[in-house]
């Protein structure tokens, strides 16, 4: 397993304000270090208190690029997209000066548009400085669903493509996602989640239980190759 710290607050407000001070003590590092800083960060309802309060964080922003772990393959204009999700979140306040790079092409399908999505990731100075994910009630993060078509290619540890597109029952729209290994080409990993339920399903994932193993999360918490610093609240 993986070296895996976990982290408990007392409500999603405390939790959220931690995880931006670290994140952008991470990408503050890789600004004075480098140059600039690039982070990947996950949609959904959860992080959405976490973007507000990292935009509020003091940095050097135009030197910051954004992109996304996973994304719905609709356009920002649709109430479901991670792109808007994080436009209206996120990139306000200094934050608005930061490098936003979408995964979503405009193309018709997830497959019409993977080589440019693919692309853009590929352009991104690598590692990424910070990666945050999140996790849903299925054991799913990024677009790792249970039954994904592409699951068993996306969570492949020595695979080589760094997206892939993911259509599942359970994912709603066509997706498209980062692979395990961009994922974990980080040097810092965070998982943030919410909720009595997540917490029990982490640790069946941790202590191996049987019913745990189809849990695409499991994929992350089990490597061996970069430290998760998991993120609870209630």
């Amino acid at each position: 397993m993986a070296n895996v710290t976990t982290q408990n607050f007392a409500d999603a407000d405390a939790q959220a304000e931690a995880l931006a001070q670290n994140v952008a003590a991470q990408l503050r590092e890789a600004i004075a270090a480098r140059g600039g800083a690039v982070i990947a960060v996950s949609g959904g309802t959860t992080p959405k208190a976490f973007f507000v309060q990292l935009s509020k964080q003091v940095l050097d922003w135009p030197t910051v690029t954004v992109t996304l772990v996973d994304e719905r393959w609709v356009p920002d204009t649709d109430d479901r997209s991670n792109a808007r999700l994080v436009k209206s979140s996120l990139l306000q306040n200094a934050a608005a000066a930061a490098n936003f790079v979408p995964l979503y092409t405009g193309a018709a399908t997830p497959e019409a548009g993977l080589a440019e999505a693919e692309a853009r990731i590929v352009a991104l100075p690598a590692p990424f400085d910070a990666v945050v994910l999140g996790m849903g009630d299925d054991g799913h993060t990024a677009s790792f669903f249970p039954g994904g078509d592409h699951l068993a290619e996306a969570t492949d540890p020595h695979g080589t493509a760094k997206v892939w597109p993911m259509h599942a029952a359970g994912a709603g729209e066509p997706r498209v996602t980062l692979s395990l290994p961009a994922l974990l080409d980080t040097r810092a990993l965070y998982l943030l989640v919410r909720g009595t339920g997540k917490r029990d399903l982490l640790a069946a994932v941790q202590q191996g239980v049987d019913a745990a193993k189809d849990y695409p999360v499991r994929s992350v918490v089990m490597q061996v190759s970069v430290p998760l610093a998991i993120y609870w609240s209630p």
